[in-house]
Protein backbone atom coordinates (compact mmCIF):
# COMPACT_ATOMS: atom_id res chain seq x y z
CA UNK A 1 0.00 0.00 0.00
CA UNK A 2 1.19 3.47 -0.58
CA UNK A 3 2.09 5.72 2.32
CA UNK A 4 0.05 9.19 1.36
CA UNK A 5 2.86 12.08 1.58
CA UNK A 6 2.95 14.73 4.32
CA UNK A 7 0.55 17.79 3.56
CA UNK A 8 0.33 19.48 7.39
CA UNK A 9 2.67 20.12 9.82
CA UNK A 10 1.25 21.34 13.34
CA UNK A 11 3.69 23.30 15.14
CA UNK A 12 3.87 24.21 19.18
CA UNK A 13 4.29 27.76 19.96
CA UNK A 14 5.97 28.45 23.20
CA UNK A 15 9.48 27.16 24.01
CA UNK A 16 9.39 25.43 20.03
CA UNK A 17 9.29 28.34 17.72
CA UNK A 18 10.09 30.98 20.47
CA UNK A 19 12.26 30.74 23.60
CA UNK A 20 9.30 31.79 26.35
CA UNK A 21 11.23 30.20 29.36
CA UNK A 22 14.04 32.34 28.54
CA UNK A 23 12.26 35.34 28.01
CA UNK A 24 9.96 34.56 31.23
CA UNK A 25 13.56 33.98 33.02
CA UNK A 26 14.46 37.64 32.04
CA UNK A 27 11.22 39.31 32.59
CA UNK A 28 11.43 37.81 36.64
CA UNK A 29 14.75 39.32 36.71
CA UNK A 30 13.54 42.36 35.79
CA UNK A 31 10.56 42.32 38.63
CA UNK A 32 13.05 41.11 41.27
CA UNK A 33 14.84 44.54 40.85
CA UNK A 34 11.93 46.13 40.96
CA UNK A 35 10.60 44.55 44.27
CA UNK A 36 13.93 45.01 46.07
CA UNK A 37 14.23 48.28 45.35
CA UNK A 38 10.54 49.43 46.88
CA UNK A 39 10.20 46.77 49.39
CA UNK A 40 14.55 46.92 50.41
CA UNK A 41 14.36 43.09 51.56
CA UNK A 42 16.94 40.77 51.23
CA UNK A 43 17.71 38.30 47.97
CA UNK A 44 16.14 35.38 49.87
CA UNK A 45 12.90 36.88 50.46
CA UNK A 46 12.86 38.07 46.73
CA UNK A 47 13.42 34.86 45.11
CA UNK A 48 10.58 33.38 47.50
CA UNK A 49 8.46 36.01 46.22
CA UNK A 50 9.31 35.58 42.50
CA UNK A 51 9.04 31.61 43.40
CA UNK A 52 5.75 32.21 44.50
CA UNK A 53 4.19 34.00 41.52
CA UNK A 54 5.68 31.22 39.14
CA UNK A 55 3.89 28.75 40.79
CA UNK A 56 0.44 30.55 40.88
CA UNK A 57 1.06 30.57 37.44
CA UNK A 58 2.16 27.30 36.68
CA UNK A 59 -1.05 26.35 38.70
CA UNK A 60 -3.20 29.08 37.09
CA UNK A 61 -7.10 28.55 36.39
CA UNK A 62 -8.90 30.87 34.03
CA UNK A 63 -12.54 31.08 33.87
CA UNK A 64 -13.09 33.48 31.53
CA UNK A 65 -17.10 33.81 32.86
CA UNK A 66 -16.05 34.42 36.38
CA UNK A 67 -15.68 38.63 36.26
CA UNK A 68 -11.64 38.88 36.06
CA UNK A 69 -9.63 39.65 33.00
CA UNK A 70 -6.32 37.48 32.93
CA UNK A 71 -4.58 40.54 33.68
CA UNK A 72 -6.88 41.48 37.20
CA UNK A 73 -5.88 36.95 38.41
CA UNK A 74 -2.05 37.70 37.73
CA UNK A 75 -1.85 40.83 39.45
CA UNK A 76 -3.52 38.98 42.17
CA UNK A 77 -0.71 36.70 41.57
CA UNK A 78 1.81 38.94 42.71
CA UNK A 79 -0.35 40.87 45.54
CA UNK A 80 -0.61 37.47 47.13
CA UNK A 81 2.82 36.69 46.40
CA UNK A 82 3.77 39.49 48.14
CA UNK A 83 1.70 39.13 50.79
CA UNK A 84 2.64 35.98 51.93
CA UNK A 85 5.74 36.73 52.35
CA UNK A 86 6.51 40.55 53.74
CA UNK A 87 2.51 41.53 54.37
CA UNK A 88 1.12 44.55 53.06
CA UNK A 89 2.65 46.23 50.19
CA UNK A 90 3.96 49.59 51.06
CA UNK A 91 2.20 50.95 48.11
CA UNK A 92 -0.83 49.75 46.56
CA UNK A 93 0.32 49.88 42.97
CA UNK A 94 2.89 47.63 43.60
CA UNK A 95 1.27 44.18 42.22
CA UNK A 96 -0.26 45.92 39.40
CA UNK A 97 3.44 47.61 38.59
CA UNK A 98 4.97 43.79 38.72
CA UNK A 99 2.57 42.64 36.97
CA UNK A 100 2.86 44.60 33.83
CA UNK A 101 6.62 44.89 33.87
CA UNK A 102 7.18 41.09 33.91
CA UNK A 103 4.22 40.70 31.03
CA UNK A 104 5.23 43.56 29.08
CA UNK A 105 9.30 42.78 29.37
CA UNK A 106 8.72 39.38 28.69
CA UNK A 107 6.63 40.08 25.80
CA UNK A 108 9.50 42.39 24.03
CA UNK A 109 11.77 39.66 24.29
CA UNK A 110 9.71 36.91 22.27
CA UNK A 111 10.46 36.70 18.62
CA UNK A 112 10.87 34.35 15.85
CA UNK A 113 14.54 33.87 14.75
CA UNK A 114 15.72 34.99 11.35
CA UNK A 115 16.41 31.23 10.93
CA UNK A 116 13.24 30.11 12.01
CA UNK A 117 11.17 32.79 9.83
CA UNK A 118 13.30 31.12 6.93
CA UNK A 119 12.15 28.04 7.99
CA UNK A 120 8.88 28.43 8.31
CA UNK A 121 8.76 30.41 4.74
CA UNK A 122 10.33 27.56 2.60
CA UNK A 123 8.09 24.90 4.64
CA UNK A 124 4.81 26.75 4.10
CA UNK A 125 5.49 26.42 0.36
CA UNK A 126 5.06 22.79 0.38
CA UNK A 127 3.02 22.43 3.28
CA UNK A 128 0.08 23.64 5.20
CA UNK A 129 1.14 24.96 8.57
CA UNK A 130 -0.90 25.53 11.47
CA UNK A 131 -0.14 26.90 15.04
CA UNK A 132 -1.75 24.96 17.65
CA UNK A 133 -0.88 26.25 21.38
CA UNK A 134 -2.60 25.87 24.50
CA UNK A 135 -3.10 28.97 27.00
CA UNK A 136 -5.81 31.38 27.74
CA UNK A 137 -6.86 33.27 24.53
CA UNK A 138 -5.27 37.04 25.61
CA UNK A 139 -2.46 35.73 26.45
CA UNK A 140 -1.88 33.45 23.95
CA UNK A 141 -2.93 36.24 21.14
CA UNK A 142 -0.63 38.61 22.27
CA UNK A 143 2.08 36.30 21.58
CA UNK A 144 1.04 35.54 18.39
CA UNK A 145 0.63 39.32 17.78
CA UNK A 146 4.44 40.11 19.40
CA UNK A 147 6.34 37.81 17.36
CA UNK A 148 4.59 38.63 14.37
CA UNK A 149 3.92 34.92 12.96
CA UNK A 150 0.82 35.20 11.45
CA UNK A 151 2.03 35.30 8.29
CA UNK A 152 3.77 31.77 8.41
CA UNK A 153 0.69 30.35 8.68
CA UNK A 154 -2.66 28.59 7.33
CA UNK A 155 -4.15 28.99 10.23
CA UNK A 156 -3.67 29.82 14.27
CA UNK A 157 -5.88 27.84 17.08
CA UNK A 158 -5.70 28.42 20.31
CA UNK A 159 -6.48 26.07 22.90
CA UNK A 160 -8.01 28.80 25.47
CA UNK A 161 -10.98 29.48 22.39
CA UNK A 162 -12.25 25.87 22.64
CA UNK A 163 -13.79 23.35 25.23
CA UNK A 164 -10.40 21.07 25.26
CA UNK A 165 -6.70 21.74 24.73
CA UNK A 166 -4.14 20.04 24.18
CA UNK A 167 -3.34 16.79 24.67
CA UNK A 168 -7.40 16.38 23.25
CA UNK A 169 -8.09 14.87 20.27
CA UNK A 170 -11.36 17.20 19.84
CA UNK A 171 -9.36 19.95 19.30
CA UNK A 172 -6.64 17.95 16.61
CA UNK A 173 -9.63 17.41 14.84
CA UNK A 174 -10.51 20.95 14.33
CA UNK A 175 -7.38 21.92 13.18
CA UNK A 176 -7.47 19.29 10.47
CA UNK A 177 -10.82 19.98 9.34
CA UNK A 178 -9.68 23.81 9.52
CA UNK A 179 -6.68 22.76 7.26
CA UNK A 180 -8.84 20.36 5.10
CA UNK A 181 -6.92 16.99 6.00
CA UNK A 182 -6.96 13.86 7.63
CA UNK A 183 -4.36 12.84 10.75
CA UNK A 184 -2.24 10.87 9.01
CA UNK A 185 -1.55 13.53 6.66
CA UNK A 186 -0.07 15.67 9.48
CA UNK A 187 3.09 15.92 11.52
CA UNK A 188 3.12 17.22 15.25
CA UNK A 189 6.19 19.21 16.46
CA UNK A 190 6.41 20.63 19.89
CA UNK A 191 8.30 20.79 22.94
CA UNK A 192 5.54 19.17 25.40
CA UNK A 193 5.79 15.48 25.93
CA UNK A 194 2.49 15.70 27.65
CA UNK A 195 0.41 17.58 25.54
CA UNK A 196 2.23 18.18 22.29
CA UNK A 197 3.32 14.80 21.74
CA UNK A 198 0.70 12.83 23.68
CA UNK A 199 -1.75 14.76 21.82
CA UNK A 200 -0.37 13.75 18.33
CA UNK A 201 -0.32 10.09 19.36
CA UNK A 202 -3.88 10.31 21.03
CA UNK A 203 -5.30 11.90 17.64
CA UNK A 204 -3.28 9.80 15.40
CA UNK A 205 -1.30 12.05 13.24
CA UNK A 206 1.30 10.34 10.88
CA UNK A 207 4.22 11.34 13.32
CA UNK A 208 5.47 13.60 16.22
CA UNK A 209 8.62 15.17 16.27
CA UNK A 210 9.68 15.90 20.23
CA UNK A 211 11.66 19.66 20.58
CA UNK A 212 13.83 18.37 22.81
CA UNK A 213 16.09 21.79 23.93
CA UNK A 214 16.95 20.84 27.30
CA UNK A 215 18.30 17.54 26.56
CA UNK A 216 15.69 15.73 28.86
CA UNK A 217 14.85 12.22 28.74
CA UNK A 218 11.33 10.80 27.73
CA UNK A 219 9.11 9.43 30.39
CA UNK A 220 6.78 7.26 31.23
CA UNK A 221 4.45 5.63 27.83
CA UNK A 222 5.05 8.96 25.96
CA UNK A 223 7.42 8.07 23.31
CA UNK A 224 7.93 10.74 20.68
CA UNK A 225 8.72 9.00 16.71
CA UNK A 226 11.47 11.66 16.71
CA UNK A 227 13.54 13.66 18.74
CA UNK A 228 15.40 17.10 17.59
CA UNK A 229 17.49 19.74 19.46
CA UNK A 230 15.84 22.47 18.05
CA UNK A 231 12.88 22.93 15.25
CA UNK A 232 15.79 24.23 12.50
CA UNK A 233 16.43 20.06 12.26
CA UNK A 234 13.12 19.34 11.24
CA UNK A 235 13.66 19.09 7.45
CA UNK A 236 15.52 15.82 8.35
CA UNK A 237 12.56 14.96 9.50
CA UNK A 238 10.04 15.20 6.96
CA UNK A 239 13.14 13.55 4.27
CA UNK A 240 13.13 10.77 6.30
CA UNK A 241 9.16 10.79 6.09
CA UNK A 242 8.84 10.91 2.27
Amino acid sequence: MDIKPIRAILFDLDNTLIETARAGGVAIQKTSELLKLTLGCDDVTIREICDKFKEKLLHETFDSTAGKTIDELRVGHWEESIQDRVGSCPRPSLATECYYLWKNSRLELLSLSPEICKLLKELRTRYKLLLLTNGETQTQREKVLAVGCEEFFDAIVVGGEHAEEKPSPSIFRHCFTVLGVEAQDCVMVGDSLDTDIQGGFNAGVRATVWVNTGGSKTKGSVKPDYIIPTVLYLPDILADLK
